[in-house]
This record gives C-alpha cells, sequence and structure tokens, in this order.
C-alpha cells in the first residue's frame, strides 16, 4: 500500500515535509509559506525558547551528558522511566524517508518526510516512542503516526509501537498503538490528503490566507491583513 501511494507524488521530488509543516499549513498555509518555506519571518516567543530549552535539559539527561537543572528535576521521572525500559534507546533520533516509504539519509536530495523523536526504545518486535510536550494538552495522533511510521520503516523487526505524548506541565501521557496495519490505514483515512493538500500548494504557489486565534499574538508575518487582528 506505502509504496503504491507513494507514487502519486512522483511529478515533484523536491517537496518534503515535516508534521510541523503540515500542521503550519493546516493553520494558516500563507503563514506556513512565509515562516516555513520563504524564511521572511522566525517564530520567537518564550514559549518557544523555553521548549527548547527544556527538551535539550531532557535529551541531555536521557543520555548521560548532564543532570537536570534545578528547576527541571520534576521532570526526572520521566527520565528515570525511559532510562529503565529495556532495549536499544535512542534520543533525538532523526529519521528520513523517500515518497516510497524508504529510509534515507536525513538532507537526502529524494528525502520526502523528516522526522526527530525524542526519545524511541527498540527492544525486538516492540518499539516505543515519546514526545515531550511543555504546551497544554492537545492530543494529534497524527503526529505519532509519522514517527511511528518512520520506525516501522528503519526497524523491520519492530511489529508494534507504543507512542506516548508526554505533557509535562501536567505529569501526564497520552498513548496511541501502532501496528503496521493501522498505520498504513492512517495515511488512507486522511493523513495522506492533507500531506497532497500541502503539496499542491507548492506546486500552484497558492498559499491562501486563514485568520484565526493565533494571528492577534502568535504570528510573525506582519504584511498580512490579519496580523495581530486574528478571529476567535
Amino acid at each position: 500500500m506505502h509504496g503504491n501511494a507513494g507514487k502519486a507524488f512522483n511529478t515533484m521530488k523536491e517537496f518534503s515535509w515535516s508534521f510541523s509543516r503540515l500542521k503550519n499549513f493546516s493553520t494558516c498555509a500563507f503563514r506556513h509559506e512565509q515562516v516555513d518555506i520563504l524564511k521572511k519571518y522566525k517564530e520567537d516567543s518564550a514559549q518557544l525558547t523555553e521548549g527548547n530549552r527544556v527538551h535539550a535539559a531532557l535529551a541531555n539527561a536521557l543520555t548521560g551528558k548532564t543532570a537536570l537543572p534545578p528547576d527541571l528535576r520534576l521532570y526526572q521521572k520521566w527520565v528515570d522511566k525511559f532510562q529503565a525500559m529495556p532495549g536499544e534507546l535512542l534520543v533525538e533520533q532523526k529519521f528520513a524517508l523517500t515518497r516510497s516509504w524508504e529510509p534515507t539519509e536525513y538532507f537526502s536530495p529524494r528525502v520526502w518526510l523528516r522526522s526527530i523523536a525524542d526519545v524511541v526504545r527498540l527492544d525486538g518486535p516492540i518499539g516505543f516512542t515519546g514526545d515531550f510536550k511543555t504546551g497544554k494538552m492537545k492530543h494529534d495522533a497524527d503526529q505519532l503516526t509519522i514517527v511511528a511510521q518512520c520506525i516501522f520503516s528503519f526497524h523491520p523487526e519492530v511489529q508494534k509501537i507504543s507512542a506516548s505524548f508526554i505533557w509535562l506541565q501536567d505529569g501526564a501521557a497520552t498513548k496511541e498503538i501502532f501496528t503496521r496495519e493501522t498505520v498504513a490505514n492512517a495515511w488512507k483515512n486522511g493523513l495522506l490528503q492533507r500531506v497532497e493538500a500541502m503539496e499542491t500548494a507548492a506546486r500552484t504557489n497558492n498559499y491562501p490566507k486563514q485568520p484565526g486565534g493565533l494571528c492577534r499574538r502568535y504570528c510573525p508575518v506582519s504584511e498580512c491583513p490579519h496580523y495581530q487582528i486574528g478571529s476567535f
């Protein structure tokens, strides 16, 4: 299924995407173009800076490079949990796939999809992946599906994956269980269509403005007429 579905994209080999780009495109295509593609504006907020700091600290702690700083030691329980799990530990693991879901180098000219997993455990046919979240709880199974696809593609021995968002502010986790069949179904049942829409926008250079709740405070694209106005 994967190989055949991927052939639908063979007219634009230069097109590549990630979940963050797909999410940004779905929120506002114009913002996605200005920030992600043209790079005319840079996302910069206290929340983003703090999120990057927390992710870096957790990665260093998981690999044993440095201990968590004092203000983040309440997250030590997650470090201990993931370090104690069986199997090979991968931290900030970069994945890249071709259009036919084959593994490739992260900056290969053949790359179609890029993804980075915060933490991965591989134990024979069983895999685990966790994604640290510093914001409010908002479960999005598509993001976990994409990481699961990457693990399945890179590790043919893996047959089942437990994938979790770790909501650091809430001290909680939400989980999805994936098999190769459920991931294939997710592509067929909407995820691939979302990517196709983004590629169509790239091919036609059509990125409409979509006013929303982020315009007022969280969008840097000042040339947009909805800048700092938006809608709710």
